[in-house]
């Protein structure tokens, strides 16, 4: 038996709901063994960000050249990278694996409204991480934020999804969790082949959100990991992380962590 492997290279997140820590207990969750790059460490809880410092760069090559010197990776994913000389030296070292997807989650501004990525690194994420990305996952902001455009409609969410196709991405996930409307989130899949996928879910009335989006990127990257199809991954995403919010697990005094166990309850209707 072939046991799928994946990494993330992010942050790490002390309070446990985001961050590589989300992204581990994702991995373990979808039975693929994961393994961590860690590019910075925060200081953080439910109630916001207090503190980020950066690992050295020697420490950051350090662990990719452990990791994927060993590991056979199935995929990749990466999330807070910190600045722009992170940003840039990791994709001159994932250059060097093109044939292994790798899922972005451009993660810009934590659920506490912290600024998790400085405005000098969005040219060196448009520049140097979009063009490698097999799928890049913004929500409505980061979309914004990337395309220069406002997104007030589910036509702007497939307009800007194009957009940053353009920039290189194979494929675009705008995600529609910041509501466009009150009685459903959709996120608008634009794939490699020109395929424009809707995927929906309800929305729910909790503050329980915290590392929603990487949760949702790393469950995408542990299905892609197993060779499942872009769509393939991302609808069992969408239920995966539909789940974990539904399921909310009521953790911390602010902006708690979803439930990485939920979807055990109802994986057993879909096939894995």
């Amino acid at each position: 038996m072939t046991i799928a492997q994946a990494c993330t290279i992010a942050g790490s997140d002390s309070g446990g709901g985001a961050g590589i820590q989300a992204d581990l207990k994702t991995f373990q969750e979808r039975r693929v063994f994961g393994t961590s790059v860690i590019v910075a460490i925060t200081a953080q809880n439910t109630k916001g960000v207090h503190r980020i410092d950066k690992l050295p760069h020697e420490s950051v090559r350090a662990q990719l050249e452990a990791v994927f010197d060993d590991f056979n990776l199935g995929a990749i994913k990466t999330g807070m990278l910190a600045d722009e000389t992170y940003i840039r030296e990791i994709a001159h070292f994932l250059r060097q694996y093109p044939n292994v997807p790798l899922v972005v989650d451009p993660v810009m501004i934590a659920k506490g409204g912290a600024a998790l990525m400085e405005n000098a690194s969005l040219s060196a994420m448009i520049e140097e991480m979009v063009p490698l990305a097999t799928l890049i996952t913004p929500n409505i902001p980061e979309a914004e934020t990337i395309t220069g455009m406002t997104i007030k409609t589910e036509q702007d969410m497939l307009n800007a999804a194009k957009k940053i196709q353009v920039l290189g991405s194979k494929n675009v996930l705008v995600k529609g969790g910041h509501a466009l409307n009150d009685d459903e989130a959709r996120d608008c899949l634009v794939t490699s082949e020109g395929e424009v996928r809707w995927f929906g879910g309800p929305r729910y009335d909790t503050k329980d959100t915290h590392g929603t989006g990487c949760t949702y990127s790393a469950c995408i990257t542990a299905e892609l990991a197993k060779g499942h199809t872009m769509i393939e991954a991302v609808e069992v995403g969408k239920r995966y992380i539909d789940a974990a919010i539904r399921d909310g697990l009521g953790i911390g005094h602010g902006h708690g962590p979803t439930n990485h166990w939920a979807y055990r309850k109802v994986e057993k209707s879909h096939d894995d």
